[in-house]
């Protein structure tokens, strides 16, 4: 192209009339501006910046902090347009990646991942006894892990009271035509030792007593626990060893608290083995525990598996996935998470309208119903038909709060804000951030190549957002808030002139979110206020290093527990699970999502 740099951005923040983020409120509709809505103050053209809109001068030139050319700040006053309302125009929309779609009735379908383990049905562990009294002379069986059949030795006995009672038969056995009642009673004493009429019948054809007693198994299976050696001394019922079938084992999947309303008995489930890797299992749950671990918040569901080729080994990790469903398809609406801002106690969208002087997105307060993963489910404040933003609504409603109208942060309206203060906010904002957790992450799908030093400067910020989240895991707030200082000063170092055109206007959104949500740990004092800023920190930063194609041997780990049950992200150099956002009260709670050299690949 011929056009110059200088011309191209030019147009862009003209059409944007402000910028992508924090651009201004109105926005052109053709790529010339039109001045008879630029605001003048004391008859001169006020001039700002598109990406940090508190710069105001009364002449153009470059932004002081970025570089980027000034453009006319553009007046807010158009007729015919809800005053509670932001106008964009298409190509506006186009070039800050705004994205909408229409609100529809559709299947409320969940998948839920689930981690478990292979288990004994507790239905076939059985406990091989001693019938009779006596010392162990022999055992057959050593170790554990060893299989049995129903019916073969185990072990033998040397029992004195056998001996008596085989006497005893042989004093009845000779009066057994004048006294057969006291045979019977000779022969049923034995056989209550667990004795077969084979054994007594060959009892009596030898004469002779025996002093050594086999002990027969009982079940076949494997022995899981041995409990006497030889030369122990048992008395009658004791336990000499544990046996399981496993032949049937059972799979007990851990479903966390804010999971439960989706898993119902019946349903199908299909799951891996980490030990079997390529073999798919499938099954039903057929029980669900109906009382939750207090330490982890998780219970357990039962799935019965056959086992007859003996493939599935108790302690076996397993992972599974149930596709839910949750009511009637006509009677749910749904929409992405994306289209959602939400500050832990409300939740907004920005509704899609038209009029004479163009389209215009209007804020729309929501209640939401459960999360379906990549969604949520509209409870209340939207109807089938209505078209909502699902992308850049961060920029809409950033342009909504400079423009002092309806936005997340304010919901009545107010003065235009001053954009962000690279060099730090105030206390009282700063609070209301944390309360509010307000911050939109700055996604995008497309990625751009950027400068070496570029790179090695985000490999910084990852390296020292590390012991931030580290110190939100020890639940020690004074060291989070230190540890971000050292955050922070990583952050201030990324070069952002080593980014150029569409990918410095991106970086300048994730710029705002990352300096945020590091300020916000840094000055706050309550842990779990703390804890919430990690969740846009790590989310932003995990985008932006795959944004602009950042290797960092690291790993993406998700508890769904975390942030009133809405779910939460974290980024970690391991793949053991240290939940930042619980610490010891839920140190093990969630699971590995991706390695984050694998996502930016």
């Amino acid at each position: 192209m011929n056009i110059s740099i200088r011309t191209l951005i030019l147009v862009i923040v003209a059409t944007l009339a402000g910028g992508l983020l924090l651009g201004w409120a109105f926005f052109g509709g053709s790529s010339e501006t039109d001045h008879s809505h630029t605001e003048v103050i004391n008859g001169e053209t006020v001039w700002t910046c598109s990406m940090h809109p508190q710069i105001r001068q009364n002449e153009a030139g470059a932004c002081p902090i970025c570089g980027m050319d000034l453009i006319p700040l553009e007046d807010d006053n158009g007729e015919g347009i809800d005053p509670m309302a932001i106008s964009m125009s298409p190509t506006a929309m186009q070039l800050a990646n705004v994205v909408t779609a229409v609100v529809g009735s559709e299947s409320a379908m969940k998948t839920i991942r689930l981690n478990g383990k292979v288990q004994e049905d507790e239905r076939l562990i059985f406990s091989q006894t001693t019938h009779f009294p006596g010392r162990i002379e022999k055992l057959a069986v050593n170790f554990t892990g060893e299989y049995v059949t129903k019916g073969s030795t185990i072990a033998n006995l040397y029992s004195p009271q056998l001996v008596t009672s085989q006497e005893e038969l042989f004093e009845a056995y000779k009066i057994r035509e004048s006294q057969p009642n006291l045979y019977r009673a000779a022969r049923e004493k034995l056989k209550n030792w667990k004795l077969t009429e084979t054994q007594i019948d060959q009892i009596i054809s030898t004469g002779k007593t025996q002093d050594q007693f086999p002990v027969l198994a009982d079940q076949s299976g494997y022995v899981t626990t041995k409990k006497v050696n030889l030369g122990d001394y048992v008395n009658r019922g004791q336990t000499l060893y544990e046996i399981a079938n496993l032949s049937r084992v059972w799979v007990q999947f851990d479903v966390y608290e804010s999971d439960l309303s989706w898993i119902n008995k019946g349903d199908s489930i299909q799951f891996n083995i980490g030990s079997l890797p390529g073999q798919t299992f499938k099954g039903k749950i057929d029980y669900i525990d109906p009382v939750i671990n207090p330490k982890t918040r998780v219970t357990k569901a039962r799935v019965v598996v056959k086992n007859n080729d003996q493939m599935l080994k108790p302690e076996m990790f397993a992972s599974g996935e149930v596709k839910a469903q949750l009511g009637k398809t006509s009677d749910i609406l749904t929409v992405p998470k994306s289209a959602v801002m939400w500050t832990g106690k409300r939740s907004v969208v920005y509704v899609k309208l038209f009029s004479d002087q163009g389209l215009h997105f209007k804020m729309r307060e929501v209640t939401l119903g459960p999360s379906l993963g990549d969604a949520y489910i509209i409870e209340k404040g939207l109807e089938p038909g209505e078209e909502i933003a699902v992308n850049g609504t961060f920029s809409i409603d950033a342009a909504a709060q400079l423009a002092g109208k309806p936005s997340m942060m304010s919901p009545e309206g107010g003065a235009a804000m001053t954009g962000h203060n690279h060099g730090g906010m105030n206390q009282e904002s700063s609070q209301s951030n944390h309360q509010m957790n307000m911050l939109q992450v700055n996604e995008f799908e497309q990625t751009f190549e950027s400068d070496p030093a570029f790179k090695e400067q985000l490999q910084a910020v990852f390296s020292a957002y590390l012991p931030v989240k580290d110190a939100l895991i020890e639940s020690d707030v004074k060291t989070a808030s230190k540890k971000a200082e050292d955050l922070q000063k990583a952050i201030e170092k990324v070069d952002m002139k080593l980014v150029k055109g569409e990918a410095h206007v991106e970086w300048m959104k994730d710029l705002d979110v990352l300096q945020e949500s590091t300020e916000g740990i840094r000055k706050e004092t309550n842990l779990e206020k703390a804890r919430m800023m990690l969740s846009p920190l790590s989310d932003q930063l995990f985008h932006s290093l795959k944004k602009f194609q950042v290797e960092v041997d690291g790993y993406r780990q998700y508890c769904p527990m975390a942030m009133d049950n809405q779910g939460a992200f974290w980024l970690s150099d391991s793949d053991k699970i240290l939940n930042p956002y619980f610490g010891d009260a839920m140190l093990t709670c969630g699971n590995v999502e991706e390695h984050l050299n694998e996502s930016i690949n």
